[in-house]
């Protein structure tokens, strides 16, 4: 799952994406408000956590801005705004949560993960193709009833391609999608990655998963095919 934070205290952005790391999530950090307003309309992410003192565009204005556009995106506000009428103003705004700073990344964690429970369906709570099954929530992988464990970052590229299943995605969309919003697109560190899935999940394994489409990108699929490298 991927998850914006838009803060301008870069310690503070730096501990908490380092946090969601930690717990298997990927994250883009945004500086200022017209950053966080660009980065939101050109990603599709699971959650935004937002403060609301931010420079160049309030937070308020991108809250209600967000909701004009992607009314089901679950916003979690982190502000040192502490006063009841702010958290009233916030929630009001279109805030699914709302939590004053100083805060534990325990208690952050905890309303993250609860609101993307109360997001996802049924459908999306468990992801499988063939005898591969991720449960997001949990961030738990099993093949074949055998766990397997994962990298955040294995994870994260596993669940993006398990959400495109039998759909063949590039590796600028990897890119996008699993790694950092300005991460360089010429690195190879897509097919690194590709390889250490494969060692995981294919390896002692029929049929094999993971698919390269010659000249494109991956796919990930539960049928016997010939590979494309």
């Amino acid at each position: 799952m991927r998850v914006l934070v838009v803060d301008d205290d870069k310690p503070v952005a730096t501990f908490i994406r380092k946090g969601l790391e930690a717990e298997q999530y990927a994250v883009d950090v945004a500086e200022d408000g017209e950053e966080a307003r660009f980065m939101a309309g050109e990603c599709d992410y699971d959650l935004i956590i937002l403060d609301l003192n931010l420079p160049r565009m309030d937070g308020l204005e991108v809250l209600k801005d967000l909701r004009s556009r992607k009314m089901t995106l679950p916003v979690l506000v982190l502000t040192v705004r502490s006063q009841v009428e702010d958290r009233i103003k916030g929630l009001d705004s279109g805030a699914d949560d709302y939590l004053p700073k100083p805060f534990s990344f325990e208690e952050l964690a905890a309303r993250v993960r609860a609101l993307l429970r109360r997001r996802a369906c049924p459908a999306d709570a468990v992801l499988r193709v063939g005898d591969l099954e991720m449960e997001r929530m949990a961030h738990a992988v099993k093949r074949a009833g055998r766990r397997i464990d994962l990298t955040p970052r294995e994870f994260a590229l596993l669940e993006y391609l398990m959400r495109n299943a039998g759909r063949c995605v590039t590796r600028a969309m990897i890119i996008e999608h699993v790694w950092n919003f300005s991460f360089d697109t010429m690195t190879n560190v897509v097919d690194v990655y590709i390889n250490y899935l494969r060692k995981k999940i294919d390896e002692g394994f029929d049929p094999k998963l993971i698919r390269t489409v010659r000249g494109v990108g991956y796919q990930i699929g539960d049928h016997e095919w010939e590979e494309n490298d």
